[in-house]
């Protein structure tokens, strides 16, 4: 198909983006951008927010790895059931109750501030990472199948796509990003089925049948039961959880979209209907990787991983077929980038600049430097973007949870003390044990054939991490409890 087509259907997907901008931020101040001045639509939050969780990368990625680990992402899929219900029944209650715009002023409450801007500032971290990397994986493959026979350079179209997001983000934040990602929801799941509908046509077998040849060629399995392998099923499975209970529920970005809905219980229902609808989706994904591995060789596509996804589709695949799949790779980028950045904005400015307790400053004032720190957290998306394309790594899903092992472990440990204990917190020493967590962890990594034999480290990490924050501040805390803490307990 002519690039220049797909170029212009690009175009008008973003002209649609910017019509739903425009309806639902007019009007918009702070707390519109904050928490959608807490009058979100339970449902819609639900579906939109199946779009930012899923990604490009979950796209791309999870289909191109059935190749190597067949459907062993089931078993992440049954931690992930786990972890929702966790952060509806053990956070949710507690975000509500102390009414945050910020869920980590709850580690003020409780710890002090140093450990409220520590948690913060992983937040940013691990966010700004994970994000790029998923924004890199969908811009690489425009770039492939549209930009590059343009003469567009890579740095260019990245430049660009950030600026569209930034056009429809500016005013109206998570008031503006509810509708938008409902949208881009709806866009990925038309792709994810026609795609599957059309390679099932292709193969001229049924759902069945299908299953049958994968399980033939062993692409089928889900559970490893070698209790060394890093995808040993309980490692997956506790792993599976707490990737939830750290990426969503002591995630700013997710449960910001969450806290948006006005009361708790419509707050529940939104993430349990999350939660079903998440797993349906992700099991079609995992179908349509092992369609692809089907389809590949009886088309002679050589391409594995990352790649096989677009090579199928833009090599093999009619015209129709290719601009549905563009709407839905799009559809999948922007929910991912946009509610990144806004709550990298939102973390910023309340978190570490402290904006909503400045009273010194007036809400145009506080207006203003929202805005030049969403054009800041641009700016940096743009760098490490073009940092990721150097490094070009074959499997992005693998290297995103590698970084949300690092970067939510701190988090995972600060939450987990303050709500599991009831001591009193040194609070001046917690930056550095969440950042000295993180390195004892690359350093068992690195030398863990030495240190563990033959066992190998895999999501499990993330637990390790959170356990040596956990066992540190324990270390530098005493049994007095603050009497603020009480709020929170």
């Amino acid at each position: 198909m002519s690039p220049v087509l797909l170029f212009c259907v690009l175009i008008a997907y973003f002209a649609l983006l910017m019509g739903v901008a425009w309806a639902t931020s007019r009007n918009a101040n702070n707390d519109s951008f904050y928490i959608g001045n807490k009058s979100s639509n339970w449902m819609l939050v639900a579906f939109g927010m199946v779009g930012t969780t899923l990604s490009g990368a979950t796209f791309i990625s999870v289909p191109g790895a059935v190749g190597s680990d067949a459907f062993g992402y089931g078993q992440i899929l049954i931690g992930y059931v786990i972890g929702y219900i966790a952060v509806a029944y053990i956070l949710l209650p507690l975000y509500y109750r102390l009414k945050l715009t910020s869920i980590y002023h709850y580690l003020d409450v409780r710890l002090g501030r140093r450990s409220y801007q520590s948690g913060a500032s992983f937040f940013i971290l691990s966010r700004l990472l994970g994000a790029t990397a998923r924004l890199y994986l969908v811009v690489n493959i425009l770039q492939a199948i549209i930009l590059d026979s343009l003469g567009v350079p890579f740095w260019l179209t990245t430049l660009v796509i950030l600026g569209m997001i930034l056009m429809y983000t500016y005013e109206g934040g998570v008031k503006t990003i509810v509708w938008t990602d409902t949208l881009q929801t709806t866009c990925m799941l038309i792709g994810l089925v026609a795609c599957v509908v059309y390679l099932l046509t292709q193969l001229d077998m049924s759902v069945g049948q299908s299953l049958a040849a994968m399980d033939a060629r062993g692409l089928s399995t889900i559970f490893t039961t070698d209790f060394d392998s890093p995808n040993f099923f309980l490692k997956q499975i506790v792993a599976g959880a707490f990737i939830v209970l750290t990426m969503t529920g002591m995630d700013q970005e997710m449960m910001q979209k969450t806290i948006s809905v006005k009361t708790l219980k419509d707050s529940q229902k939104n993430l349990l209907s999350l939660t079903l609808i998440l797993m349906v989706v992700l099991s079609i994904f995992l179908f349509l990787g092992g369609l692809l591995y089907l389809y590949a060789p009886v088309a002679g596509v050589t391409a594995t991983g990352d790649k096989i996804f677009p090579a199928v589709v833009m090599g093999q695949l009619p015209a129709a077929v290719q601009i549905i799949f563009l709407i839905a790779l799009i559809s999948a980028l922007f929910p991912s980038a946009d509610g990144a950045i806004t709550a990298l904005t939102s973390s910023f400015c309340i978190d570490l600049l402290g904006l909503k307790r400045r009273d010194d400053l007036s809400e145009a004032d506080k207006v203003k430097w929202r805005q030049r720190v969403h054009l800041g957290f641009a700016f940096l998306f743009l760098l490490l973007v073009m940092a990721f394309k150097w490094a070009d790594n074959p499997s992005m899903i693998i290297v995103i949870l590698k970084l949300a092992s690092y970067t939510y472990g701190p988090l995972l440990g600060l939450f987990a003390f303050g709500i599991l204990t009831s001591r009193h917190l040194n609070d001046r020493w917690v930056p550095a044990i969440a950042v000295g967590a993180p390195i004892l962890c690359g350093l068992l990594e690195f030398n863990q054939a030495h240190i563990l034999g033959s066992y190998r480290l895999g999501l499990e990490l993330l637990m390790v991490n959170g356990i040596l924050v956990f066992a540190g501040l324990w270390a530098i805390s005493s049994r007095e409890r603050r009497d603020t803490a009480a709020v929170a307990a």
